[in-house]
C-alpha cells in the first residue's frame, strides 16, 4: 500500500458540494500534479464534516489542521505553503466570532470541543465510497461478533440494556420493539430503515448515509439476525441524491465482500437490502404511511390496533427504525450494552445527533450526549448568536416541535425534558431565533406546512390544522379579535386528542407553545395591531431616521417599487402607498437608520 506523508480529508457532504467542494479537489488535485506532490499528498473526499456554516471544510492529517471556506482560488497559495514549506495558512483558518484569533486545530475549535460521537464516528474521517476505510476503522466487527458469538436473544438483550430509543422521534426503546417482532413466527420478515427526513433544517440522516452508509447497512443487518429477518427495505426519499448514490454503491460492496446476502461471513444466515425512493411526502415519515408507500398504496397513515412488529410490511413482522438508531447498533453490539448506558440521562442513553440551524454562529452537524444543556448547544458548540443579537428560542423536534424561551436555556436535552416543556426531541432538528424574530409569525410558518403535508385522511388533522393557520394568519395580518387565543388552545387540545398520527397530534406544539412563553405578543398583535419584532408586513411601516440618513442612495438603488427618493447626501424619504415592506432597504443601509414601526 502506498504510504502519503499528508491525507487532505475534504468534506463531500451535500453542503459542500453546494458550496464547490469537488471543485476545489480538482484544483488541489491539479496544484499537486504540478508540484509533482500528488505520491505524497493524498485526497479523501469524505462524508459531511459537521461545520456546515463553513464549508467547503478541510482537514489535513497528520496535525489536524483545519481549513474553512476554501474556494479555488485559495488551492495555489495554500499547496505552497503548508505542503511544500510547512507553514500552515492563517488566513484559511476558522476565527471564533469574538476574538478572532485563527484556531488551527480542529479539536480546538469550540464547535467540535464538547461533541461525542457514536453515530457520527466516522465522520470526516473516512471515504464512504470505500467500504476497506468503513472496516479499516472497526467496521462489520459488530456484525462478525452478533453472528458468531450472540444467539438473536442475547442481541435483543443487549440492545436492549443499553436503553437506546429510537431517534426518529417518537422515542421508543429499540431493544422492547425487537423483542416483540422477534417473538412473533412468520415465514418472512422485514427491517426497515426510515430515512425519510422531511423536517424544515434537518439533515441529520442524510448525512449520516452520504458520510457513513456502511454502519447503517451493518446495523440493519445486525437487526435482521435480531428478530430472524431476511430482507431490509431503506426508505430514503429523493432529494437525497448524494445519500442515495452511496448508499447503493455500499450495498453493492457488502456484496461482493460478502457482508449482505446468502451465508453471510459463512455463519448460514441470509439478509439484503432493497432501497425504495420516497417523493418526498412529509407524512412518510409516520411508520404506517411510509410501509404503505412501499407497499403501492397511498402513503396515508393507518390506525395502530395491531403493532406493525405483528403485522406490517406486505402483513409480516416488521421492525422500522431510523438512520441514526440503526447508526447506533454496531458500536453496542461490540462495545456493550452497558457502554451505552453509562451515556446519558435516567431515561435516556447515548447521543443524539442535531442539526444545528437559524441565527447562530456555526451552524451544522453536532453529537453531544443526552443531558447537554441548550445553552451549551447553542452558545458552546454553536457559538453563540450571529450578529450579537438577544437569543429569543429555540424549535426543537421539526415542525411538529415546540418553540423554547431564554429562561429555559439551561434544560437539559433529553426526551423526557422536552416533552415536560412543550416540546419533544423529533429527529433532531434545532432552529434558534434571535430578538428580530416574531413567534406568531413562526407559529403561521410551521401550521402552513403542516396543513400542506397533511394526507388529508382525518378530519382532526386536515381541517383542525388549517383552521389554526387561518386564525394565525388573520393576527399576523392586523384582524385578530379578543378570543382568538383561546380559540387556539382549544382547537390545539383537540387535535391532539383525535388525530389519526403523529403528524396530527403534534401539529398543535408550535402554535400552544408559542402561546405558552410567548402569549404577550399575540397579545400584542391582536389589541394594539402591531408586531414588536417588525416582521408581519401589515402591522409594521417602514420610515427613514433623519439623524442617521447620509444620502448615500443605497436603499433607493435597491427599492424594488422605487418607493425611496432623495437627492445624494440628503435625508431620503418613503412614499409610504409604494412601499410593499420588503425589508431590502433596512438590509442595505449601513448606518441603521431605516426604522420599523
Amino acid at each position: 500500500m502506498k504510504s502519503h506523508r499528508a491525507h487532505v480529508m475534504l468534506c463531500a457532504g451535500t453542503g459542500c458540494v453546494s458550496n464547490g467542494s469537488f471543485e476545489v479537489k480538482a484544483a488541489l488535485e491539479k496544484e499537486l500534479a504540478e508540484r509533482d506532490l500528488q505520491d505524497e499528498i493524498a485526497v479523501v473526499m469524505t462524508g459531511c464534516n459537521g461545520f456546515c456554516a463553513q464549508g467547503p471544510v478541510m482537514v489535513v492529517q497528520p496535525g489536524e489542521v483545519f481549513y474553512q471556506l476554501l474556494g479555488t482560488k485559495d488551492i495555489p497559495h495554500l499547496v505552497e505553503e503548508h505542503f511544500l514549506k510547512g507553514r500552515p495558512v492563517e488566513r484559511l483558518m476558522y476565527r471564533p466570532p469574538v476574538d478572532k484569533i485563527p484556531v488551527p486545530r480542529m479539536s480546538d475549535i469550540g464547535f467540535f470541543k464538547k461533541q461525542r460521537l457514536i453515530a457520527l464516528r466516522n465522520r470526516g474521517l473516512i471515504d464512504p465510497e470505500k467500504i476497506d476505510e468503513y472496516i479499516a476503522r472497526g467496521g462489520y466487527q459488530g456484525l462478525s461478533k452478533a453472528l458468531t458469538e450472540m444467539t438473536p436473544e442475547s442481541i435483543v438483550e443487549e440492545v436492549t440494556k443499553s436503553g437506546l430509543r429510537g431517534r426518529g422521534g417518537a422515542g421508543f426503546p429499540t431493544g422492547r420493539k425487537w423483542a416483540s417482532a422477534a417473538k412473533h413466527a412468520s415465514d418472512e420478515k422485514y427491517i426497515i430503515c426510515n430515512a425519510d427526513e422531511g423536517d424544515p433544517g434537518a439533515f441529520m440522516d442524510r448525512s449520516i448515509i452520504e458520510g457513513d452508509p456502511h454502519a447503517v447497512i451493518e446495523g440493519m443487518t445486525i437487526a435482521g439476525r435480531a428478530v430472524g429477518a431476511h430482507a431490509g427495505w431503506v426508505y430514503i426519499r429523493t432529494e437525497y441524491p448524494i445519500a442515495m448514490e452511496r448508499l447503493n454503491l455500499a450495498i453493492s460492496q457488502a456484496r461482493d465482500y460478502g457482508l449482505l446476502g446468502a451465508d453471510i461471513l459463512g455463519s448460514g444466515f441470509d439478509f439484503d437490502i432493497h432501497v425504495f425512493r420516497g417523493a418526498g411526502a412529509f407524512v412518510c415519515g409516520e411508520s404506517s404511511a411510509l410501509r404503505a408507500s412501499i407497499q403501492g398504496d397511498p402513503p396515508e397513515p393507518s390506525a395502530k390496533h395491531i403493532h406493525a412488529t405483528e403485522r406490517g410490511l406486505f402483513q409480516k413482522p416488521t421492525v422500522l427504525n431510523n438512520v441514526e438508531t440503526l447508526a447506533n447498533v454496531p458500536e453496542i453490539i461490540l462495545r456493550g450494552g452497558e457502554w451505552f448506558a453509562g451515556i446519558g440521562t435516567e431515561g435516556s442513553k447515548g447521543t443524539k445527533v442535531f442539526a444545528l440551524v437559524g441565527n447562530v454562529n456555526n451552524t451544522g452537524l453536532v453529537e453531544v450526549p443526552m443531558g447537554t444543556t441548550l445553552r451549551e448547544i447553542i452558545f458552546d458548540i454553536g457559538g453563540g448568536m450571529e450578529k450579537g443579537k438577544e437569543f429569543k428560542a429555540v424549535q426543537t423536534g421539526g415542525p411538529s416541535g415546540g418553540c423554547i424561551p431564554a429562561s429555559l436555556l439551561d434544560l437539559p436535552v433529553d426526551f423526557d425534558r422536552l416533552t415536560e416543556v412543550g416540546s419533544m426531541m423529533g429527529s433532531g432538528g434545532m432552529i434558534v431565533m434571535d430578538e428580530d424574530t416574531c413567534m406568531v409569525d413562526v407559529a403561521r410558518y410551521f401550521l402552513d406546512f403542516l396543513r400542506d403535508e397533511s394526507c388529508g385522511k382525518c378530519t382532526a388533522c386536515r381541517e383542525g390544522v388549517d383552521a389554526m393557520y387561518q386564525i394565525v394568519s388573520r393576527i399576523c395580518n392586523g384582524h385578530g379579535c379578543e378570543g382568538d387565543i383561546e380559540l387556539l388552545e382549544d382547537l390545539g387540545e383537540t387535535i391532539k386528542d383525535t388525530a389519526l398520527c403523529g403528524l396530527g397530534t403534534s401539529a398543535p406544539n408550535p402554535v400552544l407553545s408559542t402561546i405558552a412563553y410567548f402569549r404577550q405578543e399575540y397579545e400584542t398583535h391582536i389589541s394594539e395591531r402591531r408586531c414588536p419584532a417588525g416582521v408581519c408586513k401589515a402591522l409594521i411601516t417602514y420610515s427613514i431616521d433623519a439623524e442617521k440618513c447620509n444620502g448615500c442612495t443605497l436603499c433607493a438603488k435597491n427599492c424594488p417599487e422605487n418607493a425611496i427618493s432623495g437627492d445624494k447626501k440628503e435625508v431620503h424619504t418613503i412614499d409610504q402607498s409604494k412601499c410593499i415592506k420588503c425589508g431590502i432597504c433596512r438590509d442595505v443601509c449601513r448606518r441603521e437608520a431605516v426604522l420599523v414601526q
